[in-house]
């Protein structure tokens, strides 16, 4: 069986572009094991038999709702191990079929995580205090000289801890700052601190690298081994700029050459195991913009729109190259309507989806779809 390339429109997904062939779907319904449905509690993730009947969870800002946040694959030859940060929760390991909720409340509760990145395998992320929605900044205990205002964390794989590598105090000498947003290219840290008073809001925007190797690195000892220049929100934003498509790696104008010159999309692309992602923006007339991730790692490739509409080329582990290195693409299973598919990892032969219940910028029920890529993909080819 041909999987044939086509995508379909956002006004009306029922038909492709061009009368092009449709797009092979996975059912709803898992009658031979090739998928299954978890969502998030405000404790943990259960599983569910459909998504229709995920219990009801109240629209909230996504800065504080527990929903997948970041998600990316690791690197390491021979291993097919990929992490999720949940916001609110913790952080989900995937090795294959195996899956692990690794939960800290001193880090999680309270804070906004996200931004997952990878240092020699050692997953990153950063977390912060929204001034907006979270009523913990009120607090008196906030404003305090030992209050720890944390930024950057490390995941260790191997006892499924989270340690503070760095505090905005460790940044800025600013009361009641936090860093909201931050770019690693790889050497060089980028961030945007926000600091917030009774009269105004102030936005400062630094440069930062450690003197050590940055997992050697804790709050405690951070300020002496650290180099902090000023930076410029001209410099910040052109790190996080939204780029022409015609800029982004080959490989993924490979994987979506087939309707890349038809429809609107952006899509962030990330490296498996690496830095910071950047986002492409893809605009034809004036069709509705879909939003995509994407992942580039060793042997494979792969892009999932919110739709549902997967694309991947190359060779899974254990698993020969797909269509002789040509793209394939299959399409998750529907979700209800104000619902999107919004992040991914694959782990061996399994494809880990983040699905959400949206409305602007809240977030309701989420969770994620675990499919077995054997039997929804290689055994029909």
């Amino acid at each position: 069986m041909t999987l044939s390339l086509g995508l379909f429109s956002c006004k009306d997904k029922s038909k492709s572009l061009d009368n092009a062939e449709q797009i092979p779907q996975i059912s709803l319904n898992s009658k031979n094991g090739s998928h299954n449905w978890y969502y998030f509690t405000r404790t943990d993730y259960k599983a569910i038999d459909k998504i229709q009947n995920v219990p009801y969870s109240p629209l909230t800002p996504w800065t504080e709702a527990v929903r997948i946040s970041s998600a990316n694959c690791a690197t390491t030859a021979g291993e097919n191990k990929a992490f999720a940060v949940v916001n609110r929760l913790g952080i989900i390991s995937f090795n294959g079929e195996e899956k692990q909720l690794s939960k800290d409340e001193n880090i999680f509760t309270d804070r906004t995580a996200g931004n997952l990145i990878f240092l020699n395998e050692t997953p990153i992320f950063s977390v912060f205090k929204s001034a907006f929605f979270n009523d913990t900044i009120k607090d008196y205990k906030y404003s305090s000289a030992d209050a720890l205002h944390l930024f950057l964390i490390q995941f260790d794989p191997q006892s499924n801890i989270s340690y503070p590598i760095i505090n905005c105090n460790n940044l800025v000498k600013l009361p009641n700052s936090e860093v909201i947003d931050y770019y690693w290219d790889g050497i060089n840290w980028t961030c945007c601190v926000k600091t917030i008073s009774d009269v105004k809001t102030d936005f400062t925007y630094i440069n930062w690298k450690p003197v050590p190797s940055l997992l050697t690195l804790s709050p405690v000892n951070a300020n002496s081994n650290i180099s902090v220049t000023e930076s410029s929100q001209d410099e910040f934003r052109a790190k996080k700029e939204q780029l022409e498509y015609k800029f982004a790696p080959e490989r993924i104008k490979k994987l979506l050459a087939g309707f890349s010159k038809k429809t609107s999309f952006a899509i962030d692309v990330k490296t498996s195991g690496g830095s910071s992602w950047r986002n492409y923006k893809n605009t034809v007339d004036d069709s509705k913009e879909l939003y995509a991730t994407a992942i580039i790692a060793q042997t494979w490739s792969a892009a999932l729109f919110e739709d549902g509409t997967l694309f991947l080329e190359g060779a899974l582990p254990g698993k020969h190259i797909l269509r002789g290195g040509k793209p394939v693409a299959i399409r998750l299973p529907k979700l209800p309507m104000d619902y999107v598919y919004s992040d991914f990892v694959i782990s061996g032969t399994t494809l880990y989806a983040a699905w959400e219940e949206t409305s602007f910028f809240k977030t309701g029920r989420s969770g994620f779809v675990e499919i077995n890529l054997n039997k929804s993909l290689y055994s029909k080819l």
